[in-house]
């Protein structure tokens, strides 16, 4: 069942990308389009509901720093989320990363239903993926990118929910957090009196213009004005002055940083064993992913010189089987692969293998500011400005903004 879904979902996607065509193609893409117009309408609505504050928004008295994009996955969130909490953390912010942890073990509809008619405080608490100094839950509990944060993050708490606001209070109040950081948050809208930090891939910034589902827009573009910091990312030092003209149509005001995802060094998922991006050239490797944009991943490695002899794509967050993984090393191998490749949240979800015929790395990497080295280090100082709470508000009594 689980791999059929795959394949479905693998196909809207090359569909909405335009990468298949043909009369089920066309007729698909026409049902999404329709469906796309019906969306329009209830994103405009949302946003509207909450602009005049008859939504419930919050504001949690401390720094909330949202980070998020207008389209659906792909830009390298979470590589910008590290680079925020280890920057802020390093100027002296205890902080949390609020996530609502995508694909991880779902909460039972009995406990889901109970918490929507009790108060804050009686609720069940967030998942705590890591308390800031160990790691508590594996991926499939905590969803791939917490998971993936919370190894790398030393001294920043990383918590699981859907109610960020919840999971917030509960970083405040238990763990005494004067900084918030909302992986993916840019739609969370109950949560004001924050920072948004928007991601716009400079390779695919709007997608093909549609929303969801016809495109891979949540929103539209103009809602970029809610922006206060804008991260151009994948950035090759290619010329961008056509696409910051674009965003300054839309948005007047924010800073514009440019940045590109560095490669540091491979990593062999079960061994820990590092080797240098040196050890890529010429090297026949076969590579598995499943993420947003699997060519992306593999045009990077080309360029550190490997030689891909086989690739296998799943669709994003996809979690590997073993016998999956069993075939992707055979016939990597029969090929004349001396190695496999993956990324590293996908590294996260590999079963655990006993006998591998070939190692199997992934590529660390970090984000690197290539442009607007001074307008991150003004938005940092500003930020770090922030009063830190005086006291955690307590976990039954958000302090609200409107209702």
């Amino acid at each position: 069942m689980s791999n059929r879904f795959d394949r479905l979902e693998q196909f809207a996607v090359d569909v909405i990308l335009e990468r298949c065509w043909g009369f089920r193609a066309g007729l698909f893409r026409f049902f999404l389009w329709i469906l796309s117009r019906m969306y329009r309408v209830i994103v405009r609505w949302r946003l509207w509901w909450f602009d005049t504050r008859l939504g419930s928004v919050h504001a949690l008295g401390c720094l909330v720093i949202s980070v998020g994009n207008l389209t659906v996955g792909g830009t390298g969130k979470t590589p910008v989320v590290e680079l925020f909490a280890r920057e802020l953390t390093r100027r002296g912010r205890k902080v949390a990363v609020l996530s609502r942890g995508y694909k991880s073990l779902p909460v039972p509809f009995s406990q889901k239903l109970l918490d929507r008619f009790r108060p804050m405080d009686q609720r069940h608490p967030p998942r705590v993926v890591s308390d800031g100094q160990s790691l508590l839950l594996d991926s499939e509990m905590a969803g791939d990118e917490p998971f993936m944060l919370a190894s790398n993050l030393k001294d920043v708490l990383v918590l699981v929910d859907k109610d960020r606001v919840k999971s917030g209070l509960h970083a405040i109040r238990r763990f005494d957090c004067d900084t918030l950081l909302l992986d993916d948050g840019l739609q969370f809208l109950r949560l004001k009196e924050r920072i948004d930090i928007v991601l716009i891939d400079c390779e695919t910034p709007f997608a093909n213009r549609h929303l969801l589902p016809r495109g891979l827009l949540r929103e539209p573009p103009e809602q970029l004005c809610r922006a206060h910091i804008i991260f151009i990312t994948k950035c090759d030092g290619r010329d961008l002055t056509e696409l910051r003209n674009e965003l300054r149509r839309y948005n007047r005001h924010a800073e514009i940083v440019e940045c590109a995802h560095k490669p540091l060094h491979l990593e062999e998922i079960f061994t820990q064993e590092r080797k240098p991006l040196s050890y890529l050239k010429d090297l026949r490797i076969g590579t598995i992913s499943g993420i947003a944009r699997p060519e992306s991943f593999e045009e990077g490695l080309r360029k550190l010189g490997v030689e891909l002899i086989y690739s296998r794509r799943y669709a994003d967050h996809h979690r590997f089987s073993e016998s999956e993984v069993a075939k992707m090393f055979e016939r990597s191998k029969a090929r004349g692969a001396r190695a496999v490749i993956t990324t590293e949240k996908d590294s996260v979800r590999f079963p655990r293998l006993g006998k591998r015929p070939l190692p199997i790395y992934f590529l660390r990497v970090e984000i690197e500011i290539i442009r607007g080295h001074d307008a991150f280090n003004r938005c940092m100082e500003q930020m770090c400005l922030y009063n830190k709470p005086s006291a955690p508000a307590k976990a039954s009594e958000p302090v609200l903004v409107s209702s």
